[in-house]
């Protein structure tokens, strides 16, 4: 899949405080309640924002709820084919860098709710990534052991600065992002873990805050069982690949052979 980057993000000449990037799949008996809770925080604290929600191909009717929303200018909904959570999230950043000065992706499950936001943001001045770990978090045992791999993995490849490498609570400074996924593959499968690296690798600023986590009370997770180790070793595979071989092209590109 190529990530198509709306041409007139780019040029926009609107550039907002934050642009909130949310990847929604099969969500039709919570998402207005989240987008409206959302809406309510971010407006709340006073923040010059655009959200930008991606329907990554639902199948139920999700599209059709998130039309409530169709006429609201702090609001860009996408509607897209099936392409999975990490590529999704991928699409949304490439939009949102060109909004907005800092980028926050956040899940539409409605497991870290809004009112924690606030703690990100008004510490956000002398940081470059802000990270909410998520507290209370019950995992299945197969789910608990990804987890721990991919800390474990991100730990030595890249550095530990972020306590939870593929939380879905997260804010950036939109021109580092830009700088890390312009060299991310289209199609990886959870490129938070490898932003959350590189973010450590670069030095980054980062300040990291617990984040009550619910569990889930409406829909499925997508993933389960067989299918989440699966995915496990993709995001594993894909982690490492980025690790030694994108990253190697990116030194070669920036200073060519020094032999």
């Amino acid at each position: 899949m190529s990530i198509l980057v709306d041409e007139t993000a780019m040029t926009d000449t609107t550039k907002f405080e934050l642009a909130l990037v949310m990847p929604v799949y099969n969500e039709e008996a919570c998402i207005n309640e989240v987008v409206s809770s959302w809406l309510r925080e971010l407006s709340g604290l006073d923040i010059n924002f655009v959200m930008i929600l991606l329907n990554d191909g639902s199948q139920d009717q999700t599209e059709d709820k998130l039309t409530y929303f169709a006429s609201n200018s702090r609001i860009k909904i996408i509607n897209k084919k099936n392409s999975g959570h990490g590529p999704t999230i991928l699409l949304g950043y490439h939009q949102a860098v060109y909004l907005a000065e800092w980028v926050f992706q956040t899940d539409s499950d409605d497991e870290m709710k809004p009112g924690y936001f606030k703690e990100l943001w008004n510490n956000r001045q002398d940081k470059d990534a802000l990270f909410g770990f998520r507290k209370g978090w019950k995992q299945s045992a197969s789910r608990s052991f990804i987890s721990y791999v991919s800390r474990v993995t991100v730990g030595i490849l890249f550095g530990t600065g972020v306590t939870d490498v593929n939380t879905p609570y997260r804010l950036v400074r939109a021109k580092l992002l830009m700088d890390i996924i312009g060299s991310i593959p289209d199609d990886t499968y959870a490129p938070n873990i490898i932003i959350s690296g590189e973010l450590s690798v670069i030095g980054a600023r980062i300040y990291n805050h617990p984040v009550p986590h619910e569990g889930r009370k409406t829909g499925s997770c997508s993933i389960v069982k067989w299918n989440l180790l699966k995915a496990g070793y993709k995001s594993f595979f894909q982690t490492i690949c980025y690790r030694y071989v994108v990253n190697r092209l990116k030194l070669f590109e920036r200073y060519g052979d020094q032999d």
